[in-house]
C-alpha cells in the first residue's frame, strides 16, 4: 500500500499534468487564432490589390465612355425640393400637380436617353389625374390628412405591378405582360394620393447587384455613366438622382433599396421586415414570411417617413416612426469593417468617411455617449447568413425566370450561354448555379449565427442604440466588375437576413465625383433612431449633392 505522501505527489503529478495539458491546448488555440488572423490580413492585402486591378482594367474601357447628365433647366428648378414640401405646395395652392407633373415628364425625357431607367409609362393619363386634383382642391373636396401626398408623381420599380404598365420583372419570358391590377404597396401610396407616372428598369426578379436585363438592357449611373447604378431599384434611384422622380417606390431583399441609394448618393430606408406587404410585387401572394421590405429612397432625408407610413397602411403605430428622438440621448456604435473572406475589403476613402463621422458623432454627444467600437465574429460570415436567409423565402428564382412555366436550369443556361443562346444574363445563371450545383448552408449553424449576432446587437443597440456600418467595401464600380465581386452586396444583405431596420446615409462624393455613404441600423422596430441620425449627419455633412447643375 502507498504512503500517504506517495498518494498526494502522485495526485498533484496528475493535476500538473493536466493543468500543463490546459495550457498546451490554450496556447495552440492562441496561436491558431494568432494565425488565422494574419492570413486573413495577408489574403485582404492581396485582394486590396486585385481590386486596384481590376478597376484600372476596366477604367480602361468606361472612363471614355462617361456621359455627362444634362443640368436641371430653371422652369423644372422645382424638382429639387423634397416629396413632403412639394404636397404642401399644391394643398396650400402655391403649385399645380399638373405643373409638377408636366416637369416630371419632360425632365424624363431629357435624361432618360442616356440613363435608360423608365421601361414603361402613363404619362398622358398622369396629366389627367393631375388635372382632376387640381379641379378638387380648387373646388375644396379634398381631405388632406387622408391624401398627405395628394398630386405628387412617382415612379415604382417594375417588378411593382402597376395597372396597365409593364410588369416583365426583367425576363424574356414575361417581355409583354402587363399588370391587371396594382401591387399593395401601389395602392396605398396611390391612396396617399400620389400619381403614377412610370415604372423603372430592374435585373432578372430583382437579384443582382446591377441594373441589366435581356429586355430592357443597362441602367447606368447619372453620376459616371459608366458604373453601375446598383440593384436592384437601380432605374428609381437613376432617375431620382437626377431630379427626375420626387417619390421612388422602392423593395429590398439583400440591399435593393440602400445599394442604389449609396451608388447614387441617395437617403434610403429599409424598414424592419414584416411590416409591409409583399402582395404584386415580383409575383408575391403577400401571405408568406419574408426578409424583404417595401422601401423609398429620396434626395431628402425628410422624405423617409411620411412615405414608409403610407405603405405601412394599419400597422405604422408599431413602427413609432413620428417618434421624437433627441441625438444627445443615442448610443452610438460602430464597425469599420467585417472579415468576410467572399467580400472585398472596405476602401480607404469609406473608411475615411466613417472615421469623419464618428468624429462629429463625438463633439455632438456628451463624453459618455460616444461611439464605441463592436464587432460579432458574425460579420464574419455576412454572405453565408443571408444565403441561408433566402432558403426560407418562398419564391423559387429557377421557377420565376421562366415565368412560373418550367424550371431554369443553371448548367444547361451556362453552356447555352456560351454559344449565345440563353434567353438569361449571366448574373441570372450565377445566382442559378448557386441555388442547384453549390453546396448549401448547413442550417444549424447558420440558425446559431444568426440568432447569436441577432441577440447580441438587439442587447448592445436596445431602445436607445444604433449602428454605423459599412455600405459596401467601395463607391459605385465600373459596369460588369461586380462579376469578380459577386458578394460584396453583403454588408447590406446581413441586415435583411437580421430583419433590423437599415438607412442609407450619403456623404458627400469622392475625387471622382462619385457618392460616399454609411448605413445606420437599428433595432427591429426603432426606425426612428435610423431617420434621427439620417437627419443630424445631413444637417453636418450637407446629405444629397447632385450630379448636375441646378438653376441659380
Amino acid at each position: 500500500m502507498p504512503k500517504r505522501s506517495e498518494h498526494v505527489y502522485s495526485n498533484i503529478k496528475h493535476k500538473k499534468g493536466n493543468y500543463v495539458m490546459f495550457r498546451n491546448t490554450k496556447t495552440q488555440k492562441i496561436f491558431k487564432g494568432i494565425t488565422t488572423d494574419m492570413m486573413k490580413k495577408f489574403f485582404f492585402l492581396i485582394r486590396t490589390y486585385f481590386d486596384l486591378f481590376v478597376d484600372f482594367i476596366f477604367s480602361l474601357y468606361w472612363e471614355k465612355k462617361r456621359q455627362p447628365i444634362p443640368d436641371l433647366e430653371e422652369k423644372h428648378g422645382i424638382l429639387s425640393k423634397s416629396a413632403t414640401e412639394l404636397a404642401s405646395k399644391i394643398r396650400n395652392k402655391e403649385l399645380k400637380s399638373e405643373e409638377l407633373v408636366q416637369a416630371c415628364i419632360e425632365r424624363i425625357k431629357i435624361v432618360n436617353p442616356i440613363l435608360n431607367a423608365v421601361t414603361d409609362e402613363r404619362f398622358e393619363d398622369a396629366l389627367v389625374e393631375a388635372r382632376e386634383v387640381d379641379r378638387q382642391i380648387a373646388a375644396g373636396e379634398v381631405d388632406f390628412e387622408k391624401k398627405p401626398f395628394l398630386g405628387v408623381p412617382f415612379t415604382a420599380k417594375e417588378s411593382h405591378a402597376v395597372e396597365g404598365l409593364l410588369h416583365t420583372l426583367g425576363i424574356s419570358a414575361r417581355a409583354q405582360m402587363r399588370a391587371t391590377e396594382d401591387a399593395e404597396c401601389v395602392r396605398l401610396l396611390r391612396a396617399s394620393g400620389a400619381i403614377a407616372l412610370a415604372v423603372t428598369n430592374v435585373p432578372e426578379i430583382n437579384k443582382w447587384q446591377e441594373t441589366r436585363n435581356m429586355v430592357f438592357g443597362q441602367t447606368v449611373n447619372p453620376y459616371h455613366t459608366g458604373r453601375t447604378v446598383g440593384g436592384s431599384s437601380g432605374g428609381e434611384a437613376a432617375l431620382a438622382a437626377a431630379l427626375a422622380s420626387p417619390i421612388s417606390l422602392c423593395s429590398d431583399i439583400g440591399g435593393s433599396t440602400r445599394m442604389p441609394a449609396f451608388y447614387c448618393g441617395l437617403f434610403g430606408l429599409n424598414p424592419t421586415a414584416g411590416y409591409t406587404s409583399l402582395k404584386g410585387s415580383a409575383l408575391r401572394s403577400g401571405k408568406d414570411a419574408t426578409m424583404a421590405s417595401i422601401g423609398f429612397i429620396s434626395t431628402h432625408c425628410c422624405d423617409l417617413g411620411p412615405l414608409t407610413r403610407t405603405v405601412l397602411s394599419d400597422t405604422a403605430a408599431d413602427l413609432q416612426l413620428d417618434r421624437e428622438v433627441d441625438i444627445k440621448n443615442i448610443k452610438f456604435f460602430y464597425t469599420e469593417r467585417a472579415r468576410d473572406v467572399r467580400v472585398s475589403p472596405v476602401s480607404r476613402e469609406l473608411r475615411k468617411a466613417m472615421n469623419k463621422v464618428i468624429r462629429q458623432l463625438t463633439e455632438d454627444t456628451s463624453p459618455e455617449k460616444a461611439p464605441k467600437a463592436y464587432y460579432h465574429s458574425g460579420f464574419d460570415h455576412m454572405y453565408a447568413l443571408w444565403r441561408y436567409g433566402m432558403t426560407k423565402e418562398a419564391e423559387s428564382f429557377p421557377r420565376l425566370l421562366t415565368n412560373n412555366q418550367g424550371q431554369a436550369n443553371g448548367l444547361l443556361e451556362l453552356v447555352k450561354k456560351l454559344i449565345g443562346f440563353s434567353a438569361y444574363t449571366l448574373a441570372a445563371i450565377l445566382k442559378l448555379l448557386d441555388e442547384q450545383v453549390l453546396p448549401p448552408v448547413d442550417s444549424g449553424w447558420a440558425e446559431k449565427i444568426t440568432k447569436d449576432l441577432r441577440d447580441d446587437l438587439i442587447r448592445v443597440l436596445g431602445e436607445e442604440g444604433v449602428l454605423l456600418f459599412p455600405s459596401a467595401p467601395a463607391a459605385a464600380p465600373y459596369h460588369y466588375a461586380l462579376y469578380l465581386r459577386p458578394f460584396n452586396f453583403s454588408y447590406w444583405g446581413l441586415f435583411n437576413a437580421l430583419k433590423f431596420p437599415a438607412a442609407q446615409v450619403p456623404l458627400g462624393l469622392n475625387k471622382e465625383g462619385l457618392p460616399l455613404g454609411l448605413q445606420v441600423v437599428a433595432a427591429p422596430g426603432q426606425e426612428a433612431l435610423c431617420l434621427a441620425v439620417a437627419r443630424h449627419l445631413e444637417d453636418r455633412f450637407g446629405g444629397y449633392v447632385p450630379p448636375c447643375k441646378l438653376p441659380q
